[in-house]
């Protein structure tokens, strides 16, 4: 099958992207700027477009093929008037073109995979397990994510399976939130953000590609669908498996104030989260590979606790301890 995917040069799209073809799929890369991918994986093809329209790859849309939209301009940036306006619109853009491209081919495609985040549900949930059920918040954020979903929905009305995936905190040390969540545990200073109890909804990078893999190749999976572990935990729960695995004391909490002073509102990607749940990717057989996050942490991490280094004694200097490749990592960065 033909799978054309728009933001696929991205951490997911890079990966699901390698997979497909794997798998035998034939694989093509929507760019702005396709002399620019350097790190496409082999047998990806590139085909330039500009965001917004079909214009340039209506050619595409033959035979078996199905389409899968991750494009959108990226949340982890300091929250201005112009930057709000760029992730909302770079998203409604993207399923614009898609939509331009559906009504106009004679063939259909099979399916039609629109991305989203479990930030639809907003960050008044509290305690709740959320499923596919829940509404959608009032925040930035979960109105970014109403409008990135329903971008595309109308091609449900022409009789195309849609799956709706949103989600969680994508956990992978090849880029995405987790390197810089390591930065202070490898200097001894990690700990909860906040208060430590908003839940932390991740899924693990192999996880989220073979949920994606899941969702095109099954006829049932139809509608929304939360990408996230089936065990969720709570930031200060992660921080301490973290420590744990790492080797490294994780009671050093980064307040709140000082989240929101750094960050503005994108703070509350940080201070907020959702204790997601993927109830009906359960229902319809996935089985995840990685149902903790302790699994997940120690696949990409390796498990250090048995051989833990020991902190830095009262003087600042560390105790004597066995020169390791991680402790060389550690030093560059200080230096860096």
């Amino acid at each position: 099958m033909r799978v054309i995917i728009s933001g696929g040069s991205g951490l997911i799209g890079s990966a699901l992207g390698k997979a497909l073809i794997a798998d035998g799929h034939e694989v093509i890369f929507l760019s702005r700027n396709p002399d620019k991918v350097k790190d496409a994986p082999a047998g990806v093809k590139l085909r330039k477009w500009d965001g917004e329209s079909a214009e340039g790859w209506q050619d595409l849309a033959q035979g078996d093929y199905a389409l899968i939209n991750l494009a959108g301009e990226t949340i982890a940036q300091r929250w201005s008037k112009d930057s709000k306006q760029a992730i909302r619109q770079s998203r409604v853009n993207a399923g614009k073109a898609f939509m331009e491209l559906v009504n106009a081919a004679e063939v259909k495609p099979r399916v039609l995979i629109q991305s989203s985040a479990v930030g639809y549900y907003g960050t008044k949930t509290g305690d709740a397990q959320v499923t596919e059920s829940f509404s959608p918040g009032n925040d930035f954020l979960a109105k970014v994510c109403f409008d990135w979903e329903i971008s595309t929905a109308p091609a449900s009305k022409l009789g195309i399976r849609r799956p709706v995936i949103r989600t969680g905190i994508v956990l992978s040390t090849e880029g995405g939130a987790l390197p810089q969540q390591l930065l202070p545990f490898k200097l001894f200073v990690g700990g909860p953000v906040g208060s430590g109890n908003q839940w932390y909804p991740w899924i693990h990078l192999d996880d989220e590609v073979r949920a994606i893999q899941f969702v095109l190749t099954n006829d049932k999976a139809d509608g929304p669908f939360n990408l996230t572990a089936p065990n969720p935990v709570t930031n200060k729960e992660f921080g301490k498996l973290v420590g744990e695995v790492m080797g490294r004391p994780s009671v050093m909490p980064a307040p709140g104030f000082a989240m929101k002073t750094i960050f503005g509102d994108m703070s509350l990607l940080l201070l907020e989260g959702q204790r997601a749940v993927p109830q009906k990717l359960l229902e319809l057989g996935f089985k995840f590979k990685f149902e903790t996050a302790q699994a997940a942490l120690r696949d990409l991490l390796g498990d250090k606790s048995s051989t833990a280094p020991s902190a830095p004694n009262g003087n600042g200097a560390a105790k004597s301890e066995p020169a390791t490749a991680e402790k060389a990592i550690v030093g560059e960065e200080v230096k860096q």
